[in-house]
């Protein structure tokens, strides 16, 4: 368990993390997001005993990290952004020599080809490390983190610089790690974090600003109150007859995505269940129901309704948002996107009211 109590780091007068506290419990996969300059990598050096913090404590397994180092960090496998390879090296000896430094005394061919097995890299024990793909020296990154079995799996950033297929299996892998030890994953990546965590906590500006599972922040920060309806029917004929159902608040033509039929997004007062409702107004106007499901936010708009543009920002600068929100989902959805998004808007919103002051 890892459990991280009123932690601040400070570098000058520059609070890089500012009093966070969380836990992570045995077992659980936690997602770690935030923007460059939000505190996530300050954070993760303090986890791992790399950096020291200016206040607060972090226990692993028990043990405080900057009061027992020792023990506490035999406690972590850590994956940085840049696996810590000696390129020249064959795994064997690669993993021999991780071995002995950890001062492991589990028996070592036993525990190391059980390692191989697991992260799958077991045909390729006796290559060179550079000479194999980027995919396979991520694998042996991980093998090296886990040699010792430690507790706990601290990942960053594991799927940078892959292919698709590579990230596949590294989240697969990420998901059965997470049956045996506590896993914090650090990533960039919206998807990422939605394929393989349980839970994510979310860190701006040095502070936590969320800490959940997906789909209780949707809840909880919109309602359980959404559903995606597609029925086979004029556009305008549907949209109305929606909208004139008692408890509806609000409905979204979301267009035509299969011929014939008409995609709405229904939003309802809190507590109002509209799936019978809905059923029957179809069924009265004889449109066939073809489909209908709660409508969930993805992680960016969670990320944009906790740290996203202040209410009075002019609709102007939030379609710029939008517009490089969009563009960083097509490009892997990442959180510099969304934050780089965040910041433009607020320079349009700035200069917008200093338009209307003079």
């Amino acid at each position: 368990m890892i459990e991280v109590k009123n932690l601040v780091k400070r570098f000058g007068g520059k609070a890089a993390v500012n009093d966070i506290s969380f836990t992570v419990h045995d077992g659980e996969v936690l997602g770690f997001l935030g923007p460059n300059g939000a505190g996530k990598t300050t954070t993760m050096n303090m986890l791992t005993g790399y950096l020291s913090s200016t206040s607060g404590s972090i226990t692993i397994s028990g043990y405080d990290i900057l009061a027992q180092p020792e023990l506490a960090k035999s406690k972590i496998g850590y994956l940085p952004e840049k696996p810590p390879l000696y390129p020249d090296m064959t795994v064997e000896e690669y993993l021999d020599f991780i071995y002995e430094l950890k001062g492991c005394t589990l028996k070592r061919y036993d525990h190391i080809k059980e390692i191989c097995e697991l992260v799958g890299i077991e045909h390729v024990y006796g290559r060179v490390i550079k000479h194999l793909s980027k995919g396979y020296q991520q694998r042996v990154g991980l093998a090296q983190a886990l040699v010792g079995n430690p507790e706990v799996l601290i990942l960053d950033e594991p799927t940078v610089g892959l292919d698709p297929r590579q990230i596949i299996e590294i989240r697969n892998l990420i998901r059965r790690l997470g049956e045996k030890h506590t896993v914090i994953f650090s990533t960039h990546i919206l998807s990422e974090v939605q394929a393989v965590c349980e839970r994510i906590l979310v860190i701006n500006d040095g502070k936590i600003v969320a800490d959940d599972t997906p789909d209780s922040l949707s809840v909880k920060l919109y309602g359980d109150n959404r559903l995606t309806v597609r029925v086979a029917g004029p556009a305008d004929g549907v949209y109305r007859a929606m909208r004139a159902l008692d408890g509806v608040k609000k409905c979204e033509l979301l267009g035509i995505k299969e011929k014939g039929s008409v995609d709405i997004n229904v939003e309802s007062a809190a507590g109002a269940d509209m799936r019978i409702p809905i059923f029957r107004v179809c069924a009265e106007n004889g449109w066939p129901l073809l489909g209908i499901k709660n409508t969930e936010l993805d992680l960016e708009d969670i990320f944009m309704k906790l740290t996203g543009p202040e209410e009075d920002i002019p609709a102007q600068a939030q379609k710029k948002v939008r517009r490089l929100k969009s563009r960083g989902s097509a490009s892997g959805g990442t959180l510099d996107d969304v934050s780089e998004g965040t910041k433009a808007a607020k320079r349009a919103a700035k200069a917008e009211r200093a338009k209307k002051k003079k």
